[in-house]
């Protein structure tokens, strides 16, 4: 029996017009879902926005207090970033990757979008003739928007099928002979599958950026926090996996969102190699009358453009949480753990009445448990699961919005509490009670 009538739901996108619910953005079926909420009080099961499910880490409330104390509110803040938060950043990334970036080379931005925002235009203008962007999905929807705000254009292609060095390597191949590329961007862990690209992907992308000068951009909003490996020990294998190792042409992009559940501060890292950094390109200096030095012109002259720094206090914050987890103090993978409980808990629900986990496998091993997972349902699209799922109270994004061709949903476990696993349970027995004749 369904929560929520074909009616109710219709009128909720009249409402909040959305035209086209199996389609909408995750911001498009937030409204949806708040707004049945709010007229009926009948809650919903909200795994549509990545939005931390957890407090917020309170050594970094404590800094930004003591910041404020201190004075910090009456001055602008460097473009570049506070020196606490460029010498913490890179001592973290040492200790849990193993890889050196200087301090000079690591630059807060608000939130990863902006990383992420200002890195395809600056790698976009780099060299003429270069200004492609490839996606290996499925990704983060936001991303390709922003290409489209800023007129670049981009090929994709889902990794399901190119799983592994070899299949990885010809599609890569395939898509970057023309030399027109000029990055490549993913995210690892995976939003939204979950899966993690191993060791030998990790090497193939890499030896492609340096082969086709491609800059990678590995998004790594989800440091650490694939549960299968304990990654969470300062200087202690094993490192976290990440391209840097296969190429110096790299930007980081580290997030305080996920791992100190710090999202509503909106400060992240854009790390660049040490010979990216300091690379000249002469295009980059004609258009911006600069030194062309790419990390000073991606931070002074693209950064700054956007957003003019990043808050002082979320510097300092964000800072003392760096430096937490380098001493022992903060375990973060330990502290966000509840995801892999929660995601285990869905995921046996769903699968009991007559779902399957669209991305299941990894190369080597079964996906872990943790932020977000991914299911279907027979031969669902997911557009039409997306909409089927609402009348029954629960909110979810097509994989097809990611990039993904298979059919399924992406499920987010972050607002999932304790009271509302009975409630998914029973709903989601309807559903397969509804649906298992069709």
């Amino acid at each position: 029996m369904k929560v929520f009538t074909e009616e109710a739901v219709a009128r909720a996108c009249r409402e909040r017009a959305v035209t086209d619910l199996s389609h909408a953005t995750i911001g498009e079926v937030l409204l949806v879902s708040q707004f049945l909420e709010e007229e009926t009080g009948i809650p919903f099961i909200r795994m549509d926005q990545g939005s931390p499910g957890l407090p917020a880490n309170r050594y970094g409330i404590e800094a930004e207090k003591k910041a404020l104390d201190k004075g910090v509110g009456s001055q602008y803040p460097a473009a570049a970033g506070v020196p606490e938060l460029k010498q913490a950043a890179s001592e973290f990334i040492k200790a849990f990757i193993d890889v050196d970036i200087p301090p000079l080379n690591c630059v807060p931005t608000t939130g990863s979008v902006a990383a992420s925002f200002a890195s395809f235009i600056a790698c976009t203008q780099r060299m003429p003739g270069k200004d492609k962007v490839i996606f290996i999905d499925p990704g983060f929807p936001i991303q390709k928007s922003q290409l489209r705000v800023l007129g670049i254009q981009w090929k994709q292609f889902d990794i399901y099928s190119h799983r592994g060095a070899e299949p990885l390597k010809r599609k890569l191949e395939e898509m970057m002979k023309d030399g027109d590329v000029a990055a490549i961007i993913y995210s690892n862990p995976n939003n939204p599958a979950w899966i993690s690209l191993e060791e030998e992907e990790l090497r193939v992308i890499g030896e492609a950026a340096t082969r086709w000068d491609a800059i990678v951009l590995e998004d790594l909003a989800y440091f650490g926090m694939d549960y299968r490996h304990d990654f969470g020990h300062p200087y202690t294998p094993p490192y976290i996996r990440t391209v840097a190792r296969y190429t110096d042409r790299y930007i980081l992009m580290l997030s305080s969102s996920k791992i100190f559940s710090y999202a509503g501060q909106r400060i992240a890292l854009c790390c660049i190699s040490d010979t990216l950094f300091h690379t000249f390109y002469p295009a980059l200096a004609a258009r911006y009358q600069d030194a062309g030095i790419f990390g000073q012109t991606l931070t002074a002259s693209i950064l700054y453009m956007i957003t003019s720094g990043c808050t002082a206090t979320t510097q300092y914050g964000y800072a003392e949480m760096l430096r937490r987890s380098v001493d022992g103090t903060i375990n973060f993978v330990e502290d966000t753990r509840e995801y892999e409980r929660r995601a285990r808990r869905m995921k046996d629900i769903f699968r009991r009445h007559g779902f399957r986990i669209v991305y299941d496998m990894d190369v080597t091993e079964a996906i872990g448990d943790g932020f977000f997972f991914t299911i279907g349902y027979g031969d669902m699209t997911g557009e039409q699961l997306v909409v089927e799922l609402m009348y029954y109270g629960i909110s979810s994004i097509s994989l097809g919005t990611t990039g993904s061709l298979q059919n399924g949903v992406r499920a987010c476990v972050s607002r999932m509490r304790e009271e509302l696993f009975p409630v998914l349970e029973e709903r989601v027995k309807a559903f397969n009670k509804d649906h298992s004749n069709l």
